[in-house]
């Protein structure tokens, strides 16, 4: 059986979560924060969009929404008509370039996500299986170390407002890390250290792993 271990504590590695050549250029330019602009208004219209859903019903949030956007571009179109007009210009539609634009999903793209979503179901699925039938006393003790606290977490906060400090997080971790590398990987190598001491400690106590990975073996 192989040590999983290192798979738990990999959580505690940042380059696998801060990992700015993973991630979409857009995605990467707005999370670290390179046009401030842009991902100040992104970070207000998401904490705006997730307290109106915490506030009132999604139907009622996706509808006034909607309805707002939708009198935006009808007194923007009157506005271009009536200046069309006023001008005797013939400029056409004020959203001809967004009509024309092609907003199709190729279905090469789509399979590959749907590819690439399955993959991650799976593993998940195939980790949830091994901590929860104990394939390894000591990472399913750690799993229930982690569900014991999320029922804290559960009890002080609901999943919007989890929702919104996630969004909170995703705006300034990235960026705090960045600017905070090599003192927040020093300590988090002593952490992960720590963490593999501890576990090589309660594996020697409960060499169950062992035993059956002996007997496999003959």
């Amino acid at each position: 059986m192989a040590d999983s271990g290192p798979s738990l504590c990999s959580v505690l590695d940042p380059h696998a979560w801060f990992d700015p050549q993973r991630l979409h250029p857009e995605v990467e330019s707005l999370i670290y924060w390179r046009s401030a602009a842009r991902s100040g208004a992104a970070l207000g219209a998401g904490l705006a969009l997730l307290v109106a859903l915490a506030c009132c019903s999604v139907v009622s949030v996706l509808a006034y929404s909607s309805l707002l956007a939708l009198s935006a571009a009808v007194a923007f179109r009157i506005y271009k008509n009536v200046l069309q007009a006023v001008q005797k210009t013939n400029e056409g539609h004020p959203f001809k370039w967004l009509l024309e634009k092609d907003i199709s999903v190729p279905a090469e793209r789509a399979q590959s996500l749907a590819a690439a979503a399955t993959a991650h179901l799976n593993a998940a699925l195939a980790e949830l299986r091994r901590l929860f039938l104990v394939e390894d006393l000591v990472d399913s003790l750690k799993f229930g170390v982690l569900l014991w606290c999320l029922t804290y977490v559960g009890a002080c906060f609901n999943g919007i407002t989890l929702i919104i400090l996630g969004w909170i997080a995703l705006f300034t971790l990235p960026k705090a890390y960045e600017m905070n590398k090599p003192q927040v990987d020093a300590n988090l190598e002593l952490a992960r250290a720590k963490i593999n001491e501890i576990s090589a400690k309660v594996r020697a106590a409960v060499p169950l792993g062992k035993k059956a990975e002996s007997e496999k073996d003959k």
